[in-house]
């Protein structure tokens, strides 16, 4: 039986790890990047909603993580796993990008695919260690 706060809770915490890792990967790391490709990204989005975002989709992820709990490995290794293939399906869900939108660089494709899938995988290895099996 799932345990709702505790889910909630590995998601609020395993969202804000994700969102501090967005941070720096694409507004430190990458940021040059984007300033390459100015008619592709926009510059007015609030910036608030990115970490929004991502504390939700992590509350969601650790929600169904805790609805499969006994198809994964106990503590960080098996959240890691439940990850690796959340972000494998973020990974591939990259491929429209340069499908959908104007100018959108080919390879920002695999760039973004990588960086999904290890925060993905991240994000897992929070909720697997905060989230443990009931007894």
């Amino acid at each position: 039986m799932m345990n709702l706060n505790k889910a909630l809770i590995a998601g609020l915490v395993g969202g804000i790890v994700l969102a501090v890792y967005n941070f720096i990967v694409h507004g430190l790391i990458m940021a040059n990047t984007y300033t390459k490709y100015e008619a592709v990204f926009r510059k007015d989005a609030s910036m608030y909603w990115f970490p929004i975002l991502a504390i939700l989709l992590v509350i969601a992820a650790a929600l169904f993580f805790a609805k499969s709990r006994g198809s994964w490995e106990a503590g960080a290794k098996g959240g890691m796993m439940f990850g690796f293939w959340i972000g494998l399906l973020a990974f591939l869900a990259q491929f429209y990008n340069p499908l959908v939108f104007n100018g959108f660089p080919y390879f920002l494709s695999w760039c973004w695919g990588a960086i999904n899938l290890i925060g993905w995988v991240i994000a897992g290895a929070v909720i697997g260690t905060m989230y443990k099996a009931e007894a």
